[in-house]
């Protein structure tokens, strides 16, 4: 699997200038947030900013795999508002093929609790990624929506089911059992059981939780806000989520792509290691836990064939 950094964890740094982070850290690729005025990432439409962002990474080396965008209202009721949306994202396909990226993070429309009419809302989201699929298979780039709270597929099991009512192989999951797990929805073994087979990109980051029984609160979605926290995050392999287990049920269901590590910077410096130092050690720990199982399946495999 190749491991990539996320601009969200260098919101210091100009895109070239996460470029060489990542690579002086030892990572093997780069997903890049898809926002104007965001230093570390790509303007919307900017097809000139991507050419140069795609020059830089060609000479470091890491390729730019992916790009995150944060738009929301795919799944507005009002259509002017959402062919706006549509078209925002239609410009992301646009500039992660100039890019050479093939993936696409996806918010699965804005959603809280206290909203009303889901079909809908619901109905809009799924037209709008039917109307995405055809330029992102042209584009060969996977839409991928994220199980991700503050959307309507804040679960796995919401995740999948919306992957499997717009039916196109260029709309897949976004795994992120961090997510998950601070939302207190499914654990690892139940998010496999029921979007195992969608995968098509993960997210990777860790945390520890403050308080376990407290409920989670969100009132956005990008992030949550300091004071509706439950949670400490930490860098990857330092927290509570068994990434060996995750990445056990991975080889299982054949996925051996991408793991982005969504060192979360930009929202919570004050629990991280400065980025190069989380990059790094988040890598390190991630490919150690790859050859352990790598190896405990090979001693299996040779036990098997004497």
């Amino acid at each position: 699997m190749r491991i990539a950094g996320h601009t969200l964890g260098t919101p210091h740094h100009t895109v070239p200038e996460a470029l060489a982070l990542f690579g002086r850290s030892g990572l093997d690729a780069a997903e890049i947030i898809y926002q104007d005025d965001y230093i570390s990432g790509l303007p919307i439409g900017d097809t000139a900013a991507a050419a140069e962002a795609a020059r830089v990474a060609a000479g470091e080396g890491v390729p730019i795999i992916g790009l995150t965008p944060y738009t929301t209202a795919i799944n507005a009721t009002d259509e002017r508002t959402r062919a706006e949306a549509v078209d925002e994202l239609k410009s992301a396909i646009d500039i992660a093929h100039t890019l050479g990226a093939t993936r696409i993070r996806i918010y699965s429309g804005a959603w809280q609790p206290d909203h009303t009419d889901h079909a809908a809302h619901w109905a809009q989201l799924v037209r709008s990624l039917r109307e995405l699929a055809h330029p992102a298979a042209q584009a060969g780039v996977l839409l991928c929506a994220e199980n991700h709270f503050g959307t309507m597929t804040q679960t796995a099991k919401a995740t999948a089911d919306l992957v499997r009512a717009v039916d196109s192989p260029a709309v897949r999951v976004l795994y992120d059992q961090a997510n998950l797990t601070f939302t207190h929805d499914e654990d690892i073994d139940a998010a496999f059981a029921t979007q195992g087979d969608l995968i098509g990109h993960v997210h990777v980051k860790d945390l520890v939780f403050k308080d376990p029984d407290a409920p989670f609160v969100a009132s956005e979605t990008a992030r949550v806000h300091a004071s509706e926290r439950a949670v400490i995050s930490r860098v990857v392999g330092d927290g509570s989520l068994d990434w060996a287990h995750v990445l056990r049920r991975l080889r299982d269901v054949g996925y051996d792509d991408v793991l982005t590590l969504e060192y979360e910077y930009r929202w919570h410096p004050q629990d991280l290691d400065e980025p190069e130092t989380g990059f790094r050690r988040g890598a390190e720990n991630i490919r150690r836990l790859l050859s352990q199982i790598d190896s405990a399946t090979a001693a299996r495999n040779t036990g098997t064939a004497s």
